[in-house]
């Protein structure tokens, strides 16, 4: 069977790709569904983008990598394409846009593009191999129970990373790169929620507030929650992208709040309340009851000495926390790293020195934001590949 394009992977940058890349087009995957991932995200309304979203929002070895794909098909343009299918959304903190509906109007959308361009979708297809031909490649796959060999001039990976294997992830996008001469740079759960192995945030779990995040590389003001198992929450799951095993975080517990100036006025008018029932005006009171021990806050208000207040105020601004680890690619909403940019067009998404391979989405090493940046990357990745593929027909 002879097709132009065949596509890789039945997930929003391969859906995207799909949509854009011509005649004779044939999108695989071996999920029951396409656009599993987009059907999960946002709690069911899929966050599909970021009114803010720009190359500073990325991660790649290349930070330059991303601005041609980005700038070309920009979160203006799928919002635009999102208007034209009539889906309603609304903007929630920090620039993120969500449906007001269902994630499944997105996939639908995006099947709809694709019926209209005539791409075959071929679910529950397993791929057993691929090699290069002088004409594009030959692929053997099965399905239905049967094998059969597609001969195509343009393969495109877009089977995502390794994160949450549960729904089916594994590394074979990077299987193949490396088949084919591809460098793969150092992979890594990323927007995950960090662990403890003594489990010492059992006691506060479900607790949460807003603090500022950071460590040596990165810093996030955002919601932080304690889970029976660590750390999750926005500004957890930003920070874990540039987190080291071994590394220290700092977190802020009181952010823009004046504890200290506060502190002191009240010991003037209270002075006999405990400093405890103080600080749980400002904080989750949980919170408190542990950080009493932890830091030894006792005593009231009026035996607090100036000194003694700051000092506190410096350990709750300041808190240094060593996590054991990640959850790891269990709940890992993206994978870090993944096919070398230097392999690739950053206009075309074509590998260099392999005509007509081309890597898009989570797959290749450009990895976004917590807020609908990993999405904008597949339209934009899935854009550059499927126009490029286009032109040339």
């Amino acid at each position: 069977m002879n097709f132009n394009t065949v596509i890789l992977g039945a997930g929003a940058a391969g859906m995207m790709c799909a949509a854009h890349c011509g005649a004779r087009v044939l999108v695989i995957d071996h999920a029951k569904a396409a656009g599993e991932k987009i059907r999960i995200s946002g709690g069911g309304r899929c966050n599909f983008t970021n009114l803010n979203a720009g190359p500073g929002n990325f991660l790649s070895q290349n930070p330059h990598f991303s601005k041609s794909a980005l700038a070309r098909y920009t979160q203006w343009d799928f919002i635009d394409l999102v208007n034209r299918y009539g889906i309603e959304w609304h903007e929630k903190t920090l620039g993120q846009l969500f449906c007001n509906g269902s994630s499944k109007q997105i996939i639908n959308m995006l099947l709809d593009k694709m019926e209209r361009t005539r791409a075959e979708l071929w679910l529950q297809t397993t791929l057993k191999n691929a090699r290069k031909t002088e004409a594009g490649f030959a692929l053997e796959v099965e399905r239905e129970g049967r094998r059969v060999t597609l001969h195509c001039a343009n393969l495109v990976l877009a089977t995502g990373g390794k994160s949450i294997p549960k729904m089916g992830a594994t590394g074979l996008a990077y299987d193949l790169a490396q088949q084919f001469g591809l460098k793969i740079t150092e992979t890594r759960a990323a927007l995950v929620p960090f662990t403890f192995s003594d489990g010492r945030f059992k006691e506060l779990s479900g607790v949460s507030l807003p603090v500022q995040l950071s460590n040596d590389q990165a810093i996030f003001d955002e919601s932080m929650l304690f889970t029976h198992r660590g750390l999750s929450g926005p500004s957890v799951l930003q920070l874990s992208s540039y987190w080291r095993e071994g590394e220290a975080i700092h977190v802020n517990l009181i952010p823009d709040l004046p504890l200290f100036n506060l502190l002191r006025e009240q010991r003037k008018e209270g002075g006999r309340k405990a400093l405890t029932t103080e600080l749980a005006r400002h904080m989750p009171a949980r919170l408190v009851d542990y950080l009493s021990q932890k830091l030894l806050i006792a005593g009231n208000l009026a035996d607090q000495s100036d000194a003694s207040l700051s000092d506190l105020v410096a350990n709750l601004s300041d808190w240094q926390l060593r996590p054991s680890g990640t959850e790891g690619y269990r709940t890992a909403e993206v994978t870090l790293g993944g096919i070398d940019t230097e392999n690739l067009s950053s206009k075309t998404m074509e590998a260099k020195d392999v005509p007509g391979l081309f890597a898009i989405g989570e797959a290749v090493d450009v990895t976004g934001w917590l807020g609908g940046y990993n999405f904008q990357w597949a339209w934009s990745s899935g854009h550059a590949a499927g126009k490029a593929i286009a032109d040339r027909i």
